[in-house]
């Protein structure tokens, strides 16, 4: 009998790997809205079959002494549990699938950690971040679409953008001192995170400006925040919004993991200036693409050092939480993960027809405790806001929305 492939932890696997918490586990959740209904037996047989066209998703953590140096995936030839449920119908089928996608990551012991809730026409992926992210779950998603539909679900070419050259990121407020928190709010009893879906316009953008979407999106973001933080009498300080870059292609070659690495884009307080949101809107440009183009390993080179395998992991599992506790302080305010134009058309044929919403959420733990996801879908922004209930109540994120929508149309310059 062949023995299972293993592939050591990368980098981000293990650092989250280290870091668990049953209080608030390490989720993403994808959310799908279908026009038309789901063939029950179908769609299990084709989401079985894309599994299998993408192996580096079929796996689970392979058990191991105490005393090992490094954590392994172990490849599975066939999934070990159903991935595939179907929820019986009700009025708060959805919102109940939705509370699972945020309170039950699948196991890491089961192979693969990710399972897909159907309820009436929305699927509802939920993965374990310490294995997946949302990109490669959305390309099998994409894989099984082709499958169930027969249609072609090939990713739509990215906008083409002139190349320029490299540059330091400019005028940049200096990082030494810890940015600003996300100031509480009305704190829910209940451990967890809270989620709150919506669906908005896309900002419109004169053609030819010198900024993207993800730049109105990131200034949207910072100034959500600052009038969030005035509202509750918080001090002025910098904002740092970590930005996921994601430079994996989208096609059925797309490497299936963590691909993501983070950057920071920050914030004086005296820039946040909404009486001159040109210059604003440049400045977050020019920031963001030089960002972008410097090479930088996923969670940058002290991670790096912490995951080489120079002790066991029990010890270096203990000292990557004393030293995530002690940098508290200096964690981004908070996450903006713009998924932008979802590349698959998601089509699942003539009967279930084409994906006219998709929303994604991404774990929310303190202490940033609040995680902004967009994408677009069908000419239309899914906002989702997701918040550690320590900080936040669903009223709280009812008014973070508000504000976002707000000062997502301060950003639509006109000529």
């Amino acid at each position: 009998m062949t023995a299972p492939v293993r592939i050591p932890f990368p980098v981000v696997d293990e650092v989250s790997r280290h870091c668990l918490q049953e209080a608030e586990p390490e989720t993403v959740h994808i959310e799908v809205h279908l026009p038309g209904p789901l063939d029950h037996a179908r769609l299990r047989k084709a989401f079985l079959e894309a599994l299998h066209r993408h192996p580096r998703i079929l796996m689970r953590e392979a058990r191991g002494p105490w005393y090992r140096r490094q954590y392994e995936w172990e490849l599975t030839p066939e999934p070990d549990v159903e991935v595939v449920t179907f929820a019986p119908p009700g009025p708060r089928a959805l919102h109940d699938a939705r509370t699972r996608a945020l309170t039950d990551a699948p196991p890491l012991s089961m192979s693969p950690p990710v399972r897909l809730e159907v309820v009436d026409s929305v699927l509802l992926l939920t993965i374990n971040h310490t294995a997946l992210d949302g990109p490669a779950c959305l390309r099998v998603l994409a894989t099984a679409a082709e499958l169930y539909g027969g249609r072609d679900n090939a990713p739509a070419a990215p906008p083409t953008r002139a190349a320029e050259p490299r540059q330091e990121v400019p005028d940049t407020p200096a990082g030494w001192s810890p940015p600003a928190r996300v100031a509480h709010g009305t704190p829910d009893p209940s451990p967890g995170n809270g989620l709150l879906v919506t669906e908005l316009p896309l900002p419109h953008r004169p053609k030819g400006s010198p900024y993207t979407v993800n730049d109105q999106l990131m200034v949207t973001t910072a100034l959500t925040i600052a009038h969030w933080n005035r509202e509750h009498g918080a001090r002025p300080r910098p904002l740092r919004i970590t930005m996921p870059v994601d430079d994996r292609p989208r096609d059925t070659t797309m490497p299936i993991g963590n691909g993501t690495r983070l950057v920071e884009v920050p914030y004086a307080p005296r820039e946040l200036d909404v009486t001159d949101m040109p210059a604003l809107l440049r400045r977050t440009a020019e920031r963001t693409r030089a960002l972008k183009a410097l090479p930088r390993p996923q969670l940058g080179h002290g991670a790096a050092l912490l995951t080489a395998p120079w002790a066991p992991v029990t010890a270096r599992a203990a000292l990557t939480r004393t030293l995530r506790r002690a940098a508290a302080p200096w964690t981004s305010t908070t996450l903006l993960s713009n998924i932008g134009r979802i590349p698959y058309p998601l089509d699942f044929g003539e009967e279930a027809g084409r994906a006219h919403a998709v929303w994604f959420s991404a774990p929310a733990r303190m202490p940033r405790g609040l995680t902004v996801t967009t994408a677009s879908t069908a000419g239309r922004l899914h906002l989702a806001l997701r918040w550690s209930k320590a900080l936040l109540s669903h009223g709280d994120g009812a008014h973070l929305r508000d504000l976002f929508e707000h000062y997502l149309h301060t950003t639509e310059v006109t000529p």
